[in-house]
């Protein structure tokens, strides 16, 4: 293995850079092209879109900002569903070279219950992310920025699967290192963060909202700082690995993230300017970590 290999929960990655959910079509990629993709795959763990129980089309377009720093999308997680899912895509994903974490989002409690039990004891997935950055229909609480909330959705799919949890968090939350505690206190195995920060460009002419959906997601580099405050402050607070990502666009990008705390760091949209970023993030960070950092983060994990 190489010497920047790490272990998360329990699975064990060639190196820490995995892609944020959704910011990279691995099937679309190999399709392109072919068996190269395979061979110089730009990620150590592959994060699938988020699915959801049922199909859904997303937000009307237009569905992406350019802004400084970065971008705001409102693509709105339109999937195939489950059931085409595991028909159609899944296949083609156990197929690539890394381990497979499979990202699953419901509506309530019962949605995500089904999505884990239907995924939680497939040979081809490895490990599981609890996008929890959607509002409860049940009580209207946006589930990952309260603490109960979290642990109660953790708590309802815990018992279904015994493939490692990982749950997403949003950095909407007052405090995220109390959620990020109440999920590990539930039963998670790691968390990731942050996901991206609400915003609402307008149009330069006639000033009303320019995207579809009004609102959306700012990510990149504009929110980079925020990441590493918050990480820093999850870290601090929990046991559990801990993913960072937000504006990863170079190894030392990666190195400070994993400086604050972070076992392992996702790349997500520098992946839409560059598709082999992953691959480029992990050399520079190779040439800036240590090459015992990766046996501190295990020594970090075992304690």
């Amino acid at each position: 293995m190489s010497d920047m290999a790490i272990d998360l929960c329990g699975v064990p990655l060639r190196g820490p850079i995995l892609n944020g959910s959704g910011t990279f079509d691995a099937i679309a990629a190999r399709r392109a092209f072919g068996d190269a993709l395979l061979e110089r795959f730009p990620f150590d763990c592959f994060v699938s879109k988020t699915i959801t129980r049922d199909p859904r089309q997303g937000n009307p377009s237009p569905r992406l900002w350019e802004t400084a720093g970065g971008m705001v999308n409102s693509i709105g997680l339109p999937n195939k569903g489950l059931e085409r899912f595991l028909d159609l895509d899944l296949p083609e994903l156990a197929a690539l070279p890394v381990p497979l974490c499979v990202s699953v989002m419901g509506f309530s409690h019962d949605e995500l219950a089904a999505l884990v039990e239907a995924i939680g004891t497939l040979d081809a997935i490895a490990l599981i992310e609890l996008n929890l950055s959607c509002p409860n229909v049940e009580t209207g609480t946006l589930v990952g920025a309260d603490p109960a909330e979290t642990a109660a959705a953790v708590e309802r799919v815990r018992p279904l699967t015994a493939k490692p949890l990982i749950v997403k968090l949003t950095p909407s939350a007052t405090d995220p290192a109390a959620v990020a505690a109440a999920a590990e206190g539930a039963g998670a195995d790691a968390v990731s963060l942050i996901n991206t920060l609400k915003g609402m460009p307008l149009h330069p002419v006639t000033r009303e909202p320019w995207l579809g959906g009004r609102t959306g997601g700012l990510s990149g580099a504009a929110v980079r700082v925020v990441a590493v405050e918050q990480v820093a402050a999850v870290a601090a607070r929990v046991e559990i690995p801990v993913i960072g990502m937000g504006g990863v666009a170079s190894g030392r990008d990666a190195a400070d993230l994993l400086a604050v705390g972070a076992t392992a760091v996702a790349v997500g949209t520098e992946n839409f300017r560059d598709p082999a970023a992953g691959r480029r993030i992990s050399a520079e960070l190779a040439a800036i970590v240590p090459a015992n950092a990766s046996q501190r983060v295990k020594q970090h994990q075992a304690s």
